[in-house]
């Protein structure tokens, strides 16, 4: 099991930087991959970023150019630096970890922290 815990969310205005955490239960490096994923109302969740074990990241269109996923392996958190935040960025964010556990790669969430974006 991978217990995993966001914060960092908050109301923020158009243009402003946020930046968001989570912290794993498990070892980085027992991880295939990690990410962060939004949800708004009334849509489906997507992704927004993430990063493989080996390091490499990758982005949805929307954000790229304005967020930034990294991680600190002794610390087990990963991160998520928002800026130029726009209001359709407004959504529950949710950190992923995913891990291969007895040859089946499990999926983890955390409970989700809310980032609205409005003046």
């Amino acid at each position: 099991q991978v217990h995993l815990v966001e914060s960092g969310g908050g109301l923020v205005q158009p243009g402003g930087s946020l930046s968001l955490s989570c912290v794993t239960s498990r070892s980085m490096s027992e991880l295939i991959a990690m990410g962060w994923y939004r949800q708004a109302p009334g849509q489906q969740r997507e992704l927004v970023a993430m990063i493989t074990h080996g390091g490499n990241t990758n982005y949805a269109d929307s954000v790229k150019g304005r967020f930034t996923i990294s991680r600190n392996n002794p610390k087990n958190t990963l991160y998520l630096q928002m800026e130029n935040l726009k209001p359709e960025d407004t959504a529950v964010y949710y950190c992923n970890a995913h891990m291969l556990i007895e040859a089946s790669i499990e999926a983890f969430w955390g409970q989700g922290t809310q980032v609205t974006v409005s003046s």
